[in-house]
């Protein structure tokens, strides 16, 4: 993404907030045991204002005189050897456009000048105690001021909400991007699918999944990935992925790459043998019929929980159907009955985060959908054994889904380059075995 998108970001930002002082740190690099480091990854919010993906950074925005400031580590040529390269404030300023820009330590020494005489600190408290007593110490240092005729801000008011709300209209690039990590994800599914058989273990699958991912550039899962075999399936975020895959069971995978920070999120559940039962392929048609009434109720000026009831309707019916459920469709909706068996709602906003932000709600009414945002359609059906469940249905686990774009012609679907008919992925897994 060309630099002039984070600039334009910063700028609409700072012209939603008029004044004040934003306080934006970026994710600290976590460590994951002794001297060894996870992966770093920027916080989103930080990374879709900057592009700046190094860690130990904050961005600091003074809007009222349109000003973008880059805290950042200093040129180190030396721990460049061991670690790789450093913009340093001079390269970040110039490469992503900053006004200004200067080495993280010297951030003590500039905020409180900038917070006095400000009527808001723009700041998330509450998410890092060490940022929130750091800012906390700023304030405390303008106050010492006061003698000097210098005030402190009255106010601390959560940046994340306005960040939020333009993070959810995605614009063209970002489309284009999250469209990729969908074909991505999309042929990992379509690799699984040619690679499964009885015997394997879940983890193997999980492999073919990852190999793909990475091949095409996406070095990262947007988030761990579900491969769940069997009665595994009815574990809604079941990340065991140890267990063998068993001729008659079925396999539910939930897994997506992150291609460029932009998330893909798929789900597909299919036989490991390659051909569903007839009970497997019946509770099956089920959760695609409701799927397909979700994205069908997808456009414009629709309320969020439309696509989500339109679903649920056809799930209950399907369970009736199933004689799972008893009476109808309403009662069994008003009793929240259906909830043994679907637990979820039918999905959540996608972008930089796999839950994505931006509110559900506005002013405790459900949003409108509009054209640029993205969300999952994810309907599922989880039969556990129970008293009240037939033995030929026990275990059963079946969730699908996909990453839908509103546009102003309905909902697109970004992610169907991986079958979801039962025709289709039996036609695939059959043509793999030949």
């Amino acid at each position: 993404m060309s630099t002039a998108h984070y600039v334009e970001r910063r700028r609409r930002l700072m012209a939603e907030l008029g004044a004040g002082v934003v306080i934006l740190p970026t994710a600290a690099h976590a460590v994951r045991n002794a001297d060894t480091h996870y992966p770093y990854r920027a916080d989103s919010s930080f990374y879709y204002l900057t592009g700046f993906d190094e860690p130990e950074a904050v961005l600091v925005l003074l809007p009222a005189e349109g000003q973008s400031i880059l805290f950042c580590r200093e040129k180190d040529l030396e721990r460049e050897i061991w670690d790789g390269f450093r913009h340093g404030p001079d390269g970040a300023r110039e490469r992503f456009a900053f006004d200004q820009a200067y080495p993280l330590s010297e951030l003590d020494a500039h905020l409180p000048k900038w917070l006095g005489n400000q009527p808001t600190v723009h700041y998330t408290l509450g998410r890092d105690s060490g940022w929130d007593q750091r800012v906390l110490g700023w304030l405390d240092a303008v106050r010492g001021m006061a003698r000097s005729g210098v005030t402190t801000p009255p106010a601390i008011h959560d940046v994340s909400l306005a960040i939020a709300e333009m993070r959810l209209f995605k614009d063209a690039h970002e489309i284009q991007l999250l469209r990729r990590a969908g074909e991505i994800s999309a042929e990992a599914h379509v690799r699984a699918m040619r690679a499964c058989q009885p015997g394997l273990y879940e983890y193997q699958v999980e492999a073919d999944i990852l190999h793909t991912f990475v091949r095409h550039g996406a070095r990262s899962p947007a988030y761990e990935s579900i491969v769940a075999g069997g009665a595994n399936a009815c574990v809604l975020h079941y990340v065991g992925n140890r267990d063998v895959l068993r001729d008659g069971d079925l396999l539910l995978i939930d897994a997506g790459c992150e291609y460029q920070g932009y998330a893909g999120d798929i789900t597909r559940t299919f036989p490991v043998n390659g051909r569903f039962s007839g009970e497997q392929r019946a509770v099956y048609e089920v959760v695609l019929a409701a799927q397909l009434a979700a994205i069908a109720a997808i456009r414009p000026g629709v309320a969020w929980n439309v696509p989500n009831d339109a679903a649920l309707s056809v799930l209950v019916q399907g369970l009736i159907d199933l004689g799972l459920l008893h009476g109808t469709v309403d009662g069994n909706i008003e009793s929240e009955a259906y909830r043994q068996f679907y637990m979820h709602r039918i999905g959540h906003w996608l972008g930089l985060d796999v839950h994505d932000v931006g509110r559900y709600k506005l002013d405790g009414q459900w949003r409108d959908l509009q054209a640029g945002m993205v969300t999952t359609v994810e309907p599922g059906l989880y039969l556990r054994a129970a008293a009240n469940v037939p033995e030929r249905f026990a275990g059963i686990g079946i969730r699908i889904e996909d990453d839908v774009l509103v546009s102003a012609e309905g909902g697109v679907v970004l992610t169907d380059g991986a079958p979801k008919t039962v025709a289709d992925i039996e036609a695939l897994m059959a043509e793999a075995r030949a």
